[in-house]
C-alpha cells in the first residue's frame, strides 16, 4: 500500500514562479550545507497508512472532538532499539507490547507513534528507506489487530551540545501538538508512554499524562517535576493496567 510522505516544511506548500517569491540563497558564510538541510529538512514527518488520492482533492477529514491518545515512543519503546536500522526483518517488538496496544485501543485510546529519526538528516537513511521500515511496522501492527492512527517523525539531529534545535525533537512537544491539531487529540486525557525521561518532558509539556516504561528508572534530586513521570512499569505486560480513561468534562452550559 503507498505511503503518503509529509510535507517538510510550510514554507514549501505552495509553488510561485514569480522572481521576487523565490527564495535567493547567497553562495557565502551566512547560508553553509548545514543551515540549508536543516531548510529543507525542517518540520515534522509524518507517514500514513491510508492511500495517496489519484484524482481530486484530499478529503476534509473530520476528526472525532477531544479524543484521547496515547502517543508511544519508538525505538526502544515499542521496537528494540537498533541505530539507524533499515531492514524491516529486524524490527522486533517490545514482549507484551501488541497485547497492551490492543487493551489501550478497546479502551477507546487512539495510538500514534512519535519519534526521532536524526538518521534521515544526517544521510544515514533516506526516505524512502525509512518509509519502507515504517510501513513494515504499521502492517505488522495491523495483522495483529492494532492501527495506528499517525506516526509523526521528527527527522531533525540535535545541536552539537545534544540539546535539540528544532521545535519536533523531544523533550519538544511539537509532534504531540501537531498531532492534537490535526486528530482533534484531547490532550489532557491522553498518555505519552517512553522509555526516556526526555518522553517523559515531551507529554508533560504537552499536557498529557505520562508513563515511563523501564529505561530511566532511577530516582534523581535534580530531576525537574517535567521529568518526573506520572506512572512506571518495567514491561508492557503492565501498561494496559496503569493507563484509564479520563472520562470527558461535560460540555460547558
Amino acid at each position: 500500500m503507498p505511503l503518503a510522505l509529509g510535507s517538510f516544511h510550510p514554507s514549501c506548500s505552495h509553488h510561485d514562479d514569480t522572481a521576487s517569491a523565490r527564495p535567493r540563497f547567497r553562495r557565502n558564510r551566512a547560508n553553509p550545507p548545514a543551515v540549508m538541510l536543516m531548510l529543507f529538512t525542517s518540520g515534522p514527518l509524518r507517514w500514513r497508512s491510508t492511500p495517496v488520492q489519484d484524482v481530486g482533492p484530499l478529503p476534509v477529514r473530520t476528526p472525532a472532538p477531544d479524543r484521547p491518545a496515547v502517543f508511544i515512543g519508538q525505538d526502544g519503546t515499542l521496537v528494540d532499539d537498533l541505530p539507524y536500522n533499515t531492514d524491516p526483518a529486524l524490527l522486533r517488538f517490545k514482549p507484551d507490547a501488541v497485547d497492551a496496544l490492543k487493551a489501550l485501543s478497546a479502551e477507546g485510546f487512539a495510538l500514534l507513534v512519535v519519534t526521532h529519526q536524526s538518521g534521515l538528516a544526517r544521510g544515514y537513511v533516506t526516505r524512502s528507506q525509512f518509509a519502507r521500515l515504517q510501513g513494515a511496522l504499521e502492517a505488522r501492527l495491523r495483522e495483529a489487530g492494532v492501527v495506528l492512527l499517525d506516526s509523526l517523525v521528527c527527522p531533525h539531529a540535535p545541536a552539537p551540545d545534544g540539546r535539540p534545535s528544532c521545535l519536533c525533537r523531544k523533550p519538544a512537544p511539537g509532534l504531540l501538538v501537531r498531532a492534537a491539531r490535526r486528530h482533534g487529540i484531547d490532550l489532557v486525557r491522553s498518555w505519552m508512554v517512553g522509555h526516556t525521561l526526555d518522553d517523559i518532558e515531551a507529554g508533560h509539556r504537552a499536557g498529557c499524562r505520562t508513563l515511563l516504561l523501564g529505561g530511566d528508572a532511577a530516582e534523581s534530586p535534580r530531576l525537574t517535576p517535567l521529568r518526573h513521570p506520572d506512572a512506571r512499569c518495567d514491561g508492557w505486560d503492565a501498561v494496559a493496567q496503569r493507563i484509564t480513561p479520563m472520562p470527558a468534562e461535560p460540555p460547558a452550559t
